[in-house]
């Protein structure tokens, strides 16, 4: 069953799936790797929680309140920053084959991208800091 999650009316709302039968049907057929997925999508999650308990949402709205064009615009370029210095380690990792001297491995990497995508499209929603 879907998780409950409070909305703004104090109404009980469940995520539900807009496709669910396709999820069911993939789920059936490729059980490993759907639960895998779930499970690695929670862990960014609770990593995603984690985090945000250290830096609050200002390391991502970088001060602004995210209300004009220009503040999103602002809030996107600093995450294309991020995103672009994972991939940048990525290509050394996988594509050039360079030991990171830092200690990040690629799992660590793609769980990066993963999560800043992710807070890319909360930006963009309107819902950043909400």
């Amino acid at each position: 069953m879907a998780r409950k999650v409070q909305n703004s009316s104090d109404e009980d709302v469940f995520i539900k799936f807009d496709n669910p039968e396709i999820v069911e049907q993939m789920e059936k057929k490729y059980p490993q790797m759907t639960d895998e997925f779930k499970r690695i999508m929670f862990t960014q999650y609770e990593l995603f929680c984690l985090k945000q308990s250290n830096y609050g949402p200002d390391n991502i709205s970088v001060g602004t309140q995210l209300r004009t064009t220009d503040d999103i615009r602002i809030s996107l370029t600093g995450l294309w920053f991020r995103l672009n210095d994972k991939v940048q380690r990525l290509k050394n990792l996988v594509v050039l084959n360079k030991k990171d001297n830092v200690g990040e491995n690629t799992e660590d990497t793609f769980m990066d991208l993963s999560v800043y995508g992710i807070i890319a499209q909360i930006v963009q929603n309107g819902k950043w800091g909400k």
